[in-house]
């Protein structure tokens, strides 16, 4: 089970500082690689998960246009 954000585990890290470190130790990784790419919001039960408009990797096919 993952930890809680905020709260660290054995390596003393949160789990988002574990992603900003996995996303920017790539060579020629920038800082901007580890901004967050989607939204999770949970009601009455249900999450929901949103890809974010200002994501600069966005899943689906790169050579059509999201509105065809």
């Amino acid at each position: 089970m993952g930890t809680d954000q905020g709260q660290t585990d054995a390596t003393g890290m949160s789990d988002e500082e574990k992603r900003r470190d996995q996303l920017t130790s790539a060579p020629n990784a920038v800082e901007s690689d580890a901004e967050p790419r989607i939204d999770v919001t949970h009601r009455d039960g249900v999450t929901r998960i949103d890809i974010r408009d200002d994501a600069d990797v966005r899943p689906g096919d790169p050579t059509k246009d999201p509105a065809d």
